[in-house]
């Protein structure tokens, strides 16, 4: 071995054996997520199991709406659509003031959905990344609220809301369920993981408050779950029953009060109320095909960032 060849060799750096293994791991990482995953036959299988039973409930309330009340009861009942669909739609939308019901529930609805993400997010923010005297303590008392049945406030609320001339309004509604605890915590689990503690003391640095970094920092970040939280609550706030059907009556009511209009009488025409609950259920259905992708692809992004 001559001199020359013994002197380059000498100048070459050394890596550390960890840190070569290290680089290797990482290659190794990116070049399995680089590779495309394709499902065997078993699992399309199952998803397409899934999605035919996730669908007949839907299929099932069409086929009872679009025959009359004589054949739904039958025995074997039936399974394919029938002839009378828009006639029940229509005799469904005028007997139960669909309009002015669907007018409500899109008015609640929205605004309980806006006001919680809104507060949820404010509140999820607070606990996950500022500290203050009492946040585990008062974190502990928004979740212990998980647990008290909403039954047990129907009294009080329903007297609370007569004090303040709201009964038989949509305020009475929209105002004890302008935030929820769910929403909180749920925010909050998804800020401590999603919020590094680095760009909240960066906006300290630059001389932001904590509004402003809630507005500027907090809110971009926290945009996927606040769609997927916006969707749940929106679905929720149409489908509750129990309070509106207290506090509301037929000449102001939302959707699932108005249905309640179709089973009224003796005998129960099984098709209008399966027309109504269709009236009813479309709403969801149109929200979700228009909103469904932007909202998957969101937290998508989200755990990409994360």
């Amino acid at each position: 071995m001559t001199t020359e060849s013994l002197a380059v060799r000498t100048d070459t750096p050394v890596r550390p054996a960890a840190e070569t293994s290290s680089r290797g791991g990482r290659r190794l990482l990116r070049q399995k997520a680089g590779r495309q995953h394709h499902a065997g036959p078993l699992a399309y299988v199952l998803l397409a199991v899934m999605a035919l039973l996730s669908i007949f409930p839907l299929y099932w309330t069409m086929v009872a709406a679009s025959t009359d009340n004589t054949r739904v009861s039958q025995t074997p009942p039936p399974f394919l659509p029938g002839p009378n669909l828009f006639s029940n739609l229509a005799r469904a939308w005028d007997e139960a003031a669909m309009g002015k019901a669907m007018i409500n529930s899109f008015i609640v609805a929205g605004v309980i959905a806006l006001s919680t993400v809104f507060f949820a997010t404010l509140a999820g923010f607070a606990f996950a990344k500022l500290r203050f005297t009492g946040r585990n303590a008062l974190l502990m008392l928004v979740i212990g609220t998980m647990l008290v049945p909403p039954q047990l406030g129907v009294v009080p609320l329903f007297m609370m809301m007569s004090e303040l001339g709201w009964s038989q309004q949509l305020p009475a509604v929209i105002f004890p369920t302008l935030v929820s605890a769910v929403g909180v915590f749920f925010m909050r689990q998804y800020l401590t993981e999603a919020l590094p503690d680095e760009l909240v003391e960066a906006g300290r640095v630059d001389g932001a408050h904590s509004l402003r970094i809630f507005w500027s920092i907090v809110l971009p970040i926290a945009r996927p779950a606040m769609a997927v939280l916006f969707m749940i609550t929106f679905v929720h706030a149409w489908n509750d029953f129990f309070w509106p059907f207290v506090v509301l009556d037929m000449t102001n009511p939302t959707v699932p009060v108005a249905l309640t209009q179709l089973s009224a009488g003796y005998v129960r025409d099984q098709s209008l109320i399966m027309a109504g609950a269709l009236l009813g259920t479309l709403p969801l259905l149109a929200m979700f095909i228009v909103f469904g992708r932007q909202i998957v692809s969101g937290i998508m992004a989200g755990a990409v960032k994360g």
